[in-house]
């Protein structure tokens, strides 16, 4: 038989050797040629098959239905030999992440269930392993999920997995975890987020993981650099999915001894994150971290929600200066809520700074300034109220109550004096017909000139009292100064 693997052989060479491995490992199940006192010769090859299967490029056996598949799901499910278990459950794994089309041939075979049934284990290799063949299980398949919780207990024992990694924190007193441990509860985590995800009738069966996805929450301390790495990411994206009102979570969630335990370990990972991630990275990785911020207040007694209220709303000490511009958490809070290259994440902080408003609009704008409140307000259909222009009044850092700026919500008595001359009226009808001029460019050029004119800003403006000029494009328009070229036209400037 030929096999090569060192050099890691291509074409021709690396397909017969891939075959070879196939057929040698099959006739193994069909004829128990490598028995079971050879269990070493057969991990060898189920581990050179899966260097293979790395590449999938001229290992078509591996990835076959009625070849490698076949094979490696009766190796991986019946084999009597925990290595051979593993090894070819490695193959499977590798096989199902880089063709999807094998994800289908392993509910085909039935074995959902046969692994369903195998999560229970106290094995951290093969719940990190079956965790992840059901977790990839989830994606382009018709896997009955309800089958699954319903009759194979795939709810209780994924459960009883993360409850295998809280005594295991217990009994160590947070000392470095073995690494297979950590991927091991990084599997079970995406697995009970996508079950929880695809088949929502059936939440309740995971509520019990809530208090054991809790306190992993302490599991080992916060990165400042990637304060969501595992577990701490996995774990906010699995809790977001669960029922957070069941008298069960409650209780986890907001204990009698220190009721803002959970909610503090949130704000903890917040800050941190704020400060660590990029655009991109916040609208992926920090999103789940507010939305699970909202759920966590919605459902909170007064002491928490007062703790959350004073942890990111912005402050006293926020307020000298204009909203946004500091460093603290509600500061970078307010700045993401307008960020536009995060929509998902902008949405999740302005909703969450909404419900710590108690979802009032009064309340909003003066807990953020009406620049930041109004986009929100405007963009989910709430009355702007009538106050929201005018100054109110706050407590400063000594506690007085003092007039503050209703748009930028920095308090009055700190805002810089700025040294202008008054403009002659000339200038003020210059920087009108330029704003003019803007307004027609930017806010209204998908419009048709003739549409544009007749959607004249100029008599709203003038109503407003702040100026009283008109449309520039319309007078040139009316002195014969302005043409509107066609669509075939193309005006060449010299």
């Amino acid at each position: 038989m030929t096999t090569v693997v060192a050099g890691l052989a291509t074409g021709p060479v690396k397909l017969k050797a891939v075959t070879d491995l196939v057929d040698k490992l099959t006739d193994d199940l069909e004829r128990a040629t490598l028995l079971p006192q050879a269990c070493s010769e057969r991990n060898n090859a189920l581990e050179d098959l899966k260097i293979y299967s790395r590449d999938p490029r001229d290992a078509d056996p591996i990835f076959t239905k009625n070849q490698g598949i076949s094979m490696l799901l009766r190796h991986a499910f019946h084999s009597p030999c925990t290595g051979t278990v593993q090894a070819a459950l490695r193959v499977l794994a590798n096989a199902m992440l880089l063709k999807p089309e094998t994800r289908q041939m392993f509910v085909d075979e039935r074995f959902p269930p046969k692994a369903s049934s195998e999560l229970a284990t106290d094995n951290w290799d093969n719940e990190f392993l079956i965790s992840r063949i059901l977790f990839l299980s989830t994606y382009g398949t018709d896997i009955n999920l309800l089958e699954l919780i319903d009759n194979y207990q795939l709810a209780d024992h994924i459960v009883q997995n993360l409850k295998r990694h809280v005594e295991a924190l217990s009994g160590r007193a947070k000392t470095k975890a073995e690494p297979m441990e950590e991927m091991a509860l990084e599997e079970t985590l995406k697995l009970m987020f996508n079950v929880t995800h695809f088949c929502k009738a059936k939440v309740s069966s995971f509520t019990p993981g809530v208090a054991h996805a809790v306190a992993l929450l302490w599991k080992q301390d916060i990165m400042s650099d990637r304060p969501l790495d595992p577990p701490f990411g996995p774990l906010v994206n699995a809790l977001l999915n669960l029922d957070l009102e069941a008298d069960e979570s409650l209780a986890t969630l907001y204990p009698n001894s220190d009721a803002t335990r959970v909610s503090a370990r949130l704000i903890e990972l917040a800050g941190k994150s704020m400060v660590a991630y990029n655009d991109s990275e916040l609208e992926t990785t920090v999103t789940p971290l507010i939305s699970l911020t909202g759920k966590i207040y919605e459902n909170a007694p007064e002491t928490v929600r007062q703790h959350l209220r004073e942890s990111l709303l912005p402050t006293a000490e926020d307020r000298q200066d204009v909203l946004g511009r500091g460093r603290s958490l509600s500061s970078k809070l307010l700045t993401n809520s307008i960020n536009p290259m995060a929509p998902a994440l902008r949405n999740a902080i302005s909703h969450l700074l909404f419900d710590l408003s108690d979802r009032d609009a009064s309340k909003f704008v003066e807990n953020v300034g009406y620049g930041f409140a109004s986009g929100f307000l405007f963009q989910n259909n709430v009355p702007i109220p009538a106050s929201a222009t005018e100054p109110f009044n706050a407590r400063d850092t000594s506690r007085i109550q003092k007039p503050v700026n209703p748009t930028t919500g920095q308090f009055l008595d700190r805002e810089l004096a700025v040294d202008v001359p008054e403009m002659t009226p000339e200038e003020k009808e210059r920087e009108a017909e330029r704003l003019f001029v803007l307004f027609e460019r930017y806010g209204l050029a998908w419009m048709p000139l003739h549409n544009r004119l007749k959607s004249d800003v100029s008599p709203r403006l003038r109503n407003t009292g702040v100026v009283d000029v008109q449309n520039p494009i319309e007078r040139a328009v009316q002195e014969g100064r302005f043409q509107e070229l066609d669509d075939n036209e193309v005006e060449h400037l010299s």
